[in-house]
């Protein structure tokens, strides 16, 4: 079986994606196995010292200046985990427990949070195994997530349960039946397991990886709009896209000249006007800023991922154990917040496309997409459902980061409740994806009523694989459920991966 030695470079969002999905096992590369070792020598020698040092022999927040005496030290490292398992409500699944344990031993491998090599060796013999904890929920605020970690190290402790194979079962079984024994805490490796972002830098390569298949899909999905309503392909000329070459403008045109790449739209007198409205003429202009906050978050977040973030940091090479604030992730947090309002400017957008293309003054093609005429409804009620699902949409991207409440004493009074800004727009996802499936739905019917012109390859893709399961709307009938199957038509890994080798280097929105 393949083995990903981990620690020799850094581990960027595919790659821990692709441990995930296609299972090999993990080893501490050499170098990264030398840093921590070193790193924990550092630790030993500390504790033969009277320095008080945060988390190795005094309390924790307000219990700083609490002094742990020698003989209590690795006693109050259970204590720690222990007293810290605040996590709540419904738990994250197994492949994010997964990715959170992965998260950790990634951070742990950079060699500054000073662990045993014991601990840490447990943590891989356990992702090895298929042993993943189970992590509750809610209850981390962004200064680190160390109320949730402290479930992972529950875990390693044999208390709480994990995941084996689906299965929720107590972890001390677990590990019996893996051949493993519980770890035995020393000196600061309760801190060591806590003090991270693991539980935030594991959730959120899971979201954004479903977000980049959304995003990349639903280029397509505007570009079959323009050509179900002859918009005009002209506005995604690299020219004009160069004279203001605001974030990522040139690089979304270019996506969309992909997208519409050999389409009856360049034909002579293809498109009804030199001026199409706002929401099909200004993709490149949404789009662009989507793909840089889109990129600026994947940033944020394999940052932590390969950073020494502990504090206590252990800086081996001075010989010195430092306090510091690097557990705080604002920049996650914020770069979040933004992609939500981002996301919000895509899906208001595709609500108008939508809209307009069942407008027969606008569109030129029958009322409400229906063949019918008369009295028929066609699509026009699914209206409706676009503006909830926008709606929705746009109440997620109200900031999370803004407020927190002080605790412990008011010592930690800052937080940017990163852990929410993630949650906060994977609730997105969901909406979003139907409201792009309804915009997909439209335009094929769109397309049809223009009597079936040339469309590019891309867009050919998501209009074949829509009526391989759904029919052109001939009388008025269920709409709500034809849109739900465009939805899981759309989430089809298979037709994503022929939709991105489509669209080739212009591709937006990916994570290698």
């Amino acid at each position: 079986m393949k083995t990903v030695e981990i620690g020799s470079k850094p581990l960027d969002l595919a790659a821990l994606l692709a441990i995930l999905d296609e299972g090999p096992q993990i080893a501490l590369a050499p170098v990264a196995r030398a840093r921590v070792q070193n790193a924990r020598a550092v630790v030993d020698r500390y504790m033969t010292r009277d320095e008080p040092i945060y988390g190795l022999n005094t309390g924790l927040g307000g219990n700083v200046g609490y002094r742990i005496p020698q003989d209590e030290i690795e006693a109050f490292q259970v204590k720690m985990v222990r007293g810290r398992c605040i996590g709540v409500g419904a738990p994250f699944g197994e492949r994010a427990g997964r990715a959170m344990l992965l998260s950790r031993i990634t951070g742990m491998a950079q060699g500054g949070s000073g662990v045993s090599p014991a601990v840490l060796d447990l943590m891989v013999a356990m992702f090895n195994a298929g042993i993943s904890p189970v992590i509750p929920g809610r209850g981390s605020i962004g200064a680190g997530d160390l109320g949730l970690c402290a479930h992972l190290g529950a875990a390693l402790i044999g208390l709480g349960d994990v995941y084996v194979q689906g299965v929720k079962t107590p972890a001390a079984e677990a590990l019996r039946a893996a051949g493993l024994a519980p770890a035995r805490l020393g000196p600061k490796d309760g801190l060591a397991i806590l003090n991270a972002s693991a539980v935030s830098c594991g959730y959120a390569s899971l979201v954004l990886a479903e977000l980049a298949e959304i995003l990349m899909s639903s280029v397509a999905i505007a570009a079959l709009s323009g050509e179900g309503y002859a918009a005009n392909p002209r506005i995604f000329d690299a020219r004009l896209a160069e004279a203001r070459p605001a974030g990522g403008q040139v690089q979304a045109a270019a996506a969309f000249r992909a997208a519409l790449k050999d389409s009856y739209l360049y034909d002579p007198g293809a498109a009804r006007s030199i001026q199409d409205a706002l929401c099909f003429r200004v993709l490149s202009q949404i789009y662009g800023p989507a793909q840089t906050s889109f990129a600026a978050t994947v940033a944020s977040v394999e940052t932590e991922l390969n950073a020494a973030a502990d504090n206590p940091l252990v800086m081996a090479e001075d010989d010195l154990i430092l306090s510091t604030a690097n557990f705080h992730t604002p920049e996650i947090a914020l770069t979040f917040d933004t992609l939500a309002i981002v996301i919000t400017q895509l899906a208001t957008a595709s609500a108008y496309r939508t809209i307009k293309l069942m407008n027969a003054q606008l569109s030129g093609l029958p009322k409400y997409l229906s063949p019918l005429g008369g009295a028929s409804n066609g699509y026009n009620s699914m209206q409706k459902t676009v503006s909830a699902l926008q709606g929705e949409i746009r109440l997620k991207a109200t900031p999370a980061s803004l407020d927190a409440v002080p605790v412990s004493e008011t010592v930690e009074d800052h937080a940017p409740q990163t852990l929410l800004t993630i949650r906060k727009l994977d609730e997105q996802l969901m909406p979003l994806r139907l409201l792009f499936a309804i915009e997909a739905l439209v335009a094929a019917q769109a397309v049809d009523l223009r009597g079936k012109p040339r469309l590019s390859e891309p867009t050919r893709l998501i209009y074949d694989a829509i009526r391989a399961e759904v029919p052109m709307l001939e009388d008025d009938r269920e709409n709500g459920p034809d849109a739900d199957r465009v939805a899981a038509i759309l989430a089809d890994g298979a037709l994503m991966r022929r939709l991105r080798d489509s669209l080739g280097d212009d591709a937006l929105f990916g994570l290698s």
